[in-house]
């Protein structure tokens, strides 16, 4: 089958992804600042969940959140941005929401936090296939639907 993507050329698919990355990158740059504003709050509470290194994890974060949070905002690099994230969050969403250890009193809050981290890493790969759309730094155009030359189909009779 001879198939290739055609470029969307609906400005609304370019508004919905720019509305997408506006709001995943709403939920990583204030945080990403304010680890930055409270280094060492932020090491502390690192450090208090056992990771090595605690000060290098606190600048990967700060790094991660903000950066590639900022990246995703203006649409630059997005593709590698978003899978940077999702890698970020895949990692650290067991580590700091393990709601299988958690007392009792947290457990529920831990698996909705855990859950949430699960959807926002789905999102992400999304967002790594599809792209930033036009309305974007990349100024790359959403994939619309596939064109078919009908090459290679075998047409079936009863």
């Amino acid at each position: 089958m001879n198939t290739h993507t055609q470029p969307n050329e609906n400005p609304a698919f370019d508004a919905v992804v720019l509305l997408g990355r506006a709001l995943i990158a709403y939920l990583f740059i204030p945080g990403g600042f304010g680890k930055l504003m409270g280094f060492s709050r932020t090491v502390g509470y690192i450090a208090s969940q056992g990771v090595p290194m605690p000060e290098v994890a606190a600048a990967i974060a700060i790094g991660c959140e903000l950066g590639l949070g900022l990246l995703l905002l203006f649409g630059w690099q997005t593709r590698w941005a978003a899978l940077g994230l999702a890698l970020f969050v895949a990692v650290i969403t067991p580590i700091f929401h393990g709601f299988w250890h958690a007392p009792d009193a947290a457990r529920a809050m831990q698996k909705i936090n855990f859950d949430k981290n699960l959807a926002v890493v789905g999102g992400l790969l999304v967002l790594a296939t599809v792209g930033a759309g036009r309305w974007s730094i990349d100024r790359e155009p959403i994939p619309g639907p596939r064109e078919d030359s009908g090459a290679g189909r075998q047409r079936v009779t009863a």
